[in-house]
């Protein structure tokens, strides 16, 4: 009989612990405390610790947790911001077995509920600057988690609410705790809950393998050398941290921790601390961009930029970037643990003036390194458009950086998964380049007319006018048009909506000119996404 081709292959060379083991990222830990253990790991107003003494907390966590019968498919969460112990929270809860749910800090009461009743929390950590908004909540849940208190000194008000502190429970943890041994790279490491804005929030499952691989490609995607400073303006509960937790402790770099993002201290931190990569919203570049001149002097090393969240205008990266930043664009969901698609660079983009540069660099671009599939189809054929710049069609995904699914929604996890690729949502063109661009969310295109006006266009121009600080395009219900764009807009200075819609037929079809100027605040989320659907309410009343 003849031997099939991979048959010789497939004889005696089984798995077995010496060539095999399942990937998770808490080795990075392990590593980083092996290699660099007196190099520094975290800076937080006056406590400074290396990654020895991290790697020892974050045993004692998880020996406490076990201690209490933590262990595998139980649920710790968390609700607190960018400090060391949601840092620790991100390698201490997966070392004991436990799966980690990070949790916005900015829901209200009974948003959080449901998330400790869907997620089944058994333990719940939480900071000071929570306990209102938290004690509301556990009133609303059947079964109370065991609610442990940080007490970060950083911050002052609040109350202590819960069993014991986090530092009470590290105190009786082991530093020597080895932790639990990941048997299959598959098995569940964090919970993400997405932000629930037509309904209760769902619960994205993250497994170690996933995890794993992103943060290693953000460190590829980023060239991230070894020991970069990193500054936490990005919430670490959104996707947890874009994966950056893991991928700090890969490089051995320097978390810089950053309670509140205000300008005044981002900026102190870049030049203390030699911050030299942070990643944001495009709110948090507008709002650097915006600052006073004197605040943005004395950077004198280069700063690394990663932004993504919301489609970026052209404008707002132009201007970041004359501040001597270097800006990566990028792309993702929570269903693909943050950035899977990177607007990767190439040289020949160098000589391009600044604003098409900027134009270049706003694209969300092509799948990041360890992104499988990556492709703009019909939403309905899953026929790839043509790479023509123009045709409409939906990014779909497939690969390691997509979720295992949605926890206990059988339904839409199949839904999310038809056909073989992840269903995005997302309307973008493909480049004959091959990069993607975003168009609109499929619920935020505005049909006018039987004219598909693409929101994120409209927002563009009106980018541009020197007045708009901030800028989000709606379609407002329009008897005769169906519906017409309305433009609600932050205001740097005194402008008019006549000066508005003048600028907009200078640099646009005249079709897709805002027939309705509003200005005022615009809502956000706590990532800094412009709450379009609170936006498409308000339409209804004007």
């Amino acid at each position: 009989m003849t031997q099939s081709a991979n048959g010789i292959y497939e004889q005696h060379l089984d798995r077995n612990l010496a060539n095999y083991v399942p990937l998770t990222p808490v080795s990075f830990l392990e590593r980083a405390a092996q290699v660099y253990p007196e190099r520094l790991a975290v800076v937080h107003g006056s406590v400074r610790r290396n990654w020895g003494e991290t790697w020892s907390r974050c045993r004692r966590l998880a020996s406490a947790l076990a201690q209490r019968g933590i262990g595998k498919g139980d649920t710790v969460s968390i609700i607190a911001p960018n400090i060391p112990e949601h840092m620790e929270a991100h390698f201490g809860v997966p070392m004991s077995g436990a799966v980690l749910n990070s949790i916005n800090t900015r829901l209200d009461p009974e948003a959080i509920a449901f998330i400790l009743e869907h997620a089944e929390t058994k333990v719940l950590l939480t900071d000071r600057e929570f306990s209102t908004v938290i004690n509301r909540a556990l009133k609303l849940v059947q079964r109370r988690p065991l609610v442990v208190n940080i007490d970060d000194l950083q911050y002052e008000g609040g109350e202590l609410i819960g069993e014991l502190t986090y530092e009470a429970l590290l105190e009786q943890g082991d530093p020597a705790f080895v932790p639990v041994p990941v048997e299959d790279e598959w098995e569940a490491i964090t919970l993400n809950y997405t932000s629930g804005t037509t309904g209760n929030p769902k619960g994205v499952v993250y497994h170690h393998r996933g995890a794993y691989l992103n943060a290693l490609s953000n460190v590829i995607s980023w060239s991230m050398t070894e020991q970069p400073v990193y500054l936490w303006t990005l919430p670490m509960f959104h996707c947890n941290g874009w994966c950056f937790p893991w991928a700090l402790a890969a490089v051995a770099g320097v978390n810089v921790c950053l309670r509140h993002v205000r300008v005044d201290e981002i900026y102190r931190l870049l030049k203390e601390e030699k911050v030299d990569h942070f990643c944001g919203a495009p709110i948090v570049l507008n709002m650097l961009n915006g600052a006073p001149d004197e605040m943005k002097q004395g950077i004198e090393h280069q700063v690394k930029v990663m932004t993504a969240g919301a489609a970026p205008p052209a404008a707002v990266i132009e201007g970041i970037e004359r501040m001597g930043f270097k800006v990566t664009h990028v792309y993702g969901l929570t269903e693909t643990y943050g950035p899977s698609v990177v607007c990767a660079w190439k040289d020949e983009w160098d000589e391009c003036d600044p604003t098409e540069r900027a134009r270049l660099k706003a694209r969300q671009g092509v799948k990041a390194p360890v992104m499988e599939g990556l492709m703009v189809a019909d939403p309905q054929t899953r026929e790839p458009v043509p790479a023509d710049g123009e045709t409409i069609g939906e990014i779909f995904m497939r690969g390691n950086l997509v979720m295992r699914g949605y926890l206990k929604n059988p339904s839409t996890t199949d839904e999310a998964f038809e056909g073989g690729w992840f269903h995005s949502g997302d309307l973008a063109v493909w480049h004959p380049d091959g990069y993607i661009e975003i168009k609109d969310r499929s619920k935020d295109v505005i049909i006018s007319g039987g004219e598909n006006i693409s929101s994120i266009e409209v927002e563009d121009v009106l980018y541009r006018h020197p007045k708009v600080r901030e800028a989000a395009v709606v379609a407002k219900p329009d008897e005769k048009w169906g519906e017409t764009p309305c433009a609600f807009i932050t205001a740097s200075d005194e402008v008019t909506a006549e000066e508005i819609i003048e600028f907009c037929r200078a640099n646009m079809a005249h079709f897709k000119v805002p027939k309705t100027i509003v200005f005022g605040d615009l809502p956000k989320t706590s990532t800094g996404k412009i709450q379009k659907y609170l936006l498409r309410n308000r339409t209804r009343e004007l």
